[in-house]
């Protein structure tokens, strides 16, 4: 028997029926679930009817085991899915209901191809890097990792910071701008691209190191080997800036030193067989398309 941890976006209330089909379905092909406290409430406010799934817990606490991961929803929902699955090493699938889906393997209407997947095998599984922060007072309730990136910005909208760098203990450089970007290479097509970082195939072992609205023309995106430990020591005007980890983000205060580096536990992406990094960029990401 498959046991199968579901976790979701709470926006599925044109796609619900589908859901409850394709979680019906695993169901009769002896799946059992684990389902995350708030998607398994949110489907059954949207269900008209009691559904035929076989759950084994209910929960929204991070102590369970699965022989896989469902995320359902979009890349974001993938993220939050990573963080619940946190070091079990989980290989996770991502079914998109979302908009754009670059780390989902299948649509929500590719149900049957989805589960005939699953059941013969026929798919891989990817690891991707994941980064680690240490950092003086990290709150409790921040996961100290990171699928897509670690990112430390001004808190002061008026001024910018200066990040003084060091990798591997060696003196890199002094970013004086609106803040600094460490991508893995899976979070590199997300805030990394945004400010004008490169492009990288997701199972290279490398950082992108960028500024953001760097106030220097020699500051520019920087790729380092996946074994360096970058120090990062923040200075401002201001009192405090701001880590944000995957979207999720507390204050420190100005003089204290982030630490990022790759984690001891890699995220286990499921894609299909014939996926390849050529072919998803240019579904996704519209790669060479001409206005």
């Amino acid at each position: 028997m498959l046991t199968v941890a579901i976790y979701g976006s709470r926006h599925q209330n044109e796609r619900a029926s589908k859901i409850d089909t394709l979680l019906s379905t695993l169901s009769r092909r002896g799946c059992r679930f684990v389902f995350h406290t708030k998607i398994y409430n949110h489907l059954l406010e949207l269900l008209d009817h009691k559904p035929d799934w076989n759950i084994c817990s209910v929960t929204d606490k991070t102590i369970f085991s699965a022989d896989l991961a469902m995320s359902i929803g979009g890349d974001g929902t993938f993220l939050r899915t990573a963080r619940w699955v946190g070091d079990k090493m989980i290989p996770i699938v991502g079914i998109n209901t979302g908009h754009l889906g670059y780390l989902t393997a299948f649509d929500i209407d590719q149900q049957d191809e989805l589960v005939e997947v699953l059941f013969d095998g026929s798919f891989k599984i990817e690891n991707r890097t994941v980064l680690a922060i240490e950092a003086p007072s990290v709150p409790s309730s921040i996961w100290p990792f990171a699928l897509n990136e670690v990112s430390l910005v001004k808190n002061d909208t008026a001024s910018m910071i200066n990040v003084m760098s060091t990798i591997d203990g060696a003196p890199l450089a002094n970013y004086l701008s609106d803040g600094i970007i460490v991508a893995t290479p899976t979070g590199s097509t997300g805030y990394n691209l945004s400010v004008g970082g490169p492009v990288v195939q997701p199972t290279s072992p490398i950082f992108v190191v960028s500024p953001i609205a760097a106030h220097s023309l020699t500051m520019r995106p920087l790729v380092v080997d996946d074994s360096s430990s970058l120090d990062l020591t923040v200075t401002a005007r201001s009192n405090t800036f701001r880590v944000c980890l995957d979207g999720n983000f507390f204050s420190l205060q100005c003089g204290s030193t982030v630490t990022v580096r790759k984690a001891p536990f890699a995220v286990r992406v499921i894609q299909r067989a014939d996926d390849n990094f050529a072919d998803k960029l240019r579904e996704k990401l519209l790669w060479g398309v001409r206005n």
